[in-house]
């Protein structure tokens, strides 16, 4: 083999290793682009499951001037805490910093130091 041929082969080795680069950035940008529809659609099925509950409840959130009665709201808040530790409990975050993401195993302090204030 000539220097030419190296130098080549050299060129190709760069070029390919270049494309790979780009392939494992494309993929980690598909992979995250999963993880967000993961997300969304796990929390619109608990978001369809529990309108499911209130439709079949009976109970109408607001009165007929669309804004809650005092009764009704003490329930919503109460519901809210629920739904609240609820999200937490199934690996959401609930805290203002990743509302809505998914949590590792680990506790966030912020998600619970929310959950503590009742």
């Amino acid at each position: 083999m000539n220097v030419v041929e190296k130098k080549e082969i050299f060129s190709q080795v760069a070029d390919i290793e270049g494309q790979i680069g780009r392939l494992y950035q494309e993929l980690g940008q598909l992979k995250q682009q999963i993880i967000t529809l993961l997300e969304e659609n796990h929390y619109l099925k608990i978001e369809n499951e529990h309108l499911r509950k209130q439709l079949e409840s009976g109970l109408p959130l607001t009165d007929d001037k669309n804004e809650p009665s005092s009764d009704k709201k003490k329930m919503l808040v109460g519901e809210g805490y629920d739904n609240l530790a609820r999200l937490y409990h199934e690996g959401f975050h609930i805290c203002n910093l990743h509302y809505g993401s998914i949590r590792t195993d680990e506790d966030c302090l912020f998600c619970l130091s929310l959950l503590n204030k009742s």
